[in-house]
């Protein structure tokens, strides 16, 4: 049978690996960080017992069936409602903007519809194609919710200013009127009982599959392969030819203590003199257990560096145009298919990647049954 080689063993790759040992391809797949699952790593931490995600909150959330029930193949995944807080201005507010942030935030107490009607006084009707996205703030929120929760984190977390974004960026970020304080709409949410590194084991858990962990993978290598998924940065399979890609990166400033700091896994800092972003307390992230001791994780946000761990791309007019060459160049590399976060460039949460993932295995398989060319995307990264 074929050998198929894989870059990567976060979700993409792993799940990809795992698809295909099961219809029989022997798989090799590598990765340059001692551990698997990417920046959804989990860890304990030796000193208080706490399970750590290492790279930063990662919340399991879905509304696609086939993906809930594919991760709860590998572990049992126990009940977690994500509610985040915001700090701004010398208070506490619920998150996301909810009937409850609205009156704590103008001391009312609106009811659902008086909420709804304020609102749409606050807003800037003369804005009426948000361009940025301060003018989406201020088109659907107004002036006084954007500057409190919106101004300063963005400033924080993307290094410019809000006017210099794009609008698409905020129509990511739910209004409700009424007192839900869920982060997600979606169907399905939990964490993994035992993390998600335990997973991610478990899913490469197969004789077909050979793990190669601190490893370097290099274009010159795919020759030796029928075959190779590719999850790492796009930009640099073709050795930054065409420039790099940005990215925003994370600095972690743990502290240690005992007891409990914050209650609540994750509270965002809103005010520009507070110079991280966000504070998550881990122990709150498995609420099952119970810890005497406490680990926090004060996030700070900054332009990402050659030797940096990308998070977020930017993706602003240069980006753009710089990946749009990228995906050029990529659709014409044999035997090559892009996936992931960092191969198509393209923020995604973890149910996402899976979906596309078990698509791009099944995509492959059935390329090869028709005997035809494997697309070098699944999903259009300019798209």
């Amino acid at each position: 049978m074929e050998k198929i080689g894989i870059v990567g063993a976060g979700f993409s790759g792993s799940v990809i690996a795992r698809e295909l040992a099961e219809r029989g391809y022997q798989v090799d797949i590598f990765d340059t960080r001692p551990h698997v699952a990417g920046n959804c790593h989990t860890d304990r931490d030796a000193k208080s017992g706490v399970m750590l995600h290492v790279y930063g909150p990662h919340i399991f959330h879905t509304s696609n069936e086939r993906v809930w029930d594919y991760v709860r193949r590998f572990d049992r995944f126990m009940p977690f409602i994500n509610r985040v807080k915001a700090h701004a201005r010398g208070k506490v507010f619920s998150l996301p903007i909810n009937l409850m942030t609205i009156n704590q935030l103008f001391g009312k107490q609106f009811s659902p519809e008086q909420a709804r009607s304020f609102l749409a006084e606050q807003a800037d009707q003369r804005i009426v194609e948000p361009r940025s996205f301060e003018e989406q703030a201020l088109r659907f929120v107004g002036r006084e919710i954007y500057e409190t929760f919106f101004r300063g984190y963005t400033r924080k977390q993307w290094g410019m200013e809000p006017s210099d974004l794009p609008a698409s960026i905020l129509k990511r970020l739910p209004v409700r009127f009424n007192y839900d304080d869920n982060y997600y709409a979606s169907k399905f949410q939990g964490i993994p009982e035992h993390g998600y590194s335990y997973i991610v084991e478990r899913i490469l858990d197969h004789a077909n599959i050979e793990l190669h962990l601190s490893t370097s993978f290099t274009r010159a290598q795919a020759k030796d392969y029928a075959h190779v998924f590719y999850s790492g940065p796009i930009d640099a399979w073709f050795g930054f030819s065409e420039g790099r890609l940005g990215y925003r990166t994370l600095d972690f400033e743990v502290l240690r203590g005992d007891g409990d700091y914050q209650g609540n896994p994750v509270i965002n800092y809103c005010d520009e003199n507070v110079p991280w972003t966000r504070v998550a307390e881990h122990k709150h992230f498995t609420p099952w257990e119970e810890h005497e001791k406490t680990v926090l994780y004060r996030e700070h946000s900054r332009l990402c560096g050659e030797a940096d761990t990308p998070y977020y791309p930017i993706r602003l007019v240069n980006d753009k145009a710089r990946l749009e060459r990228y995906v050029t160049m990529a659709i014409t590399e044999p035997h090559v298919t892009f996936v992931g976060r960092l191969g198509t460039y393209r923020y995604l949460d973890m149910h996402i990647t899976i979906g596309e993932a078990l698509e791009a295995a099944e995509r492959f398989v059935n390329a090869r049954e028709l005997d035809e060319a494997v697309p070098a995307f699944c999903v259009d990264p300019l798209a």
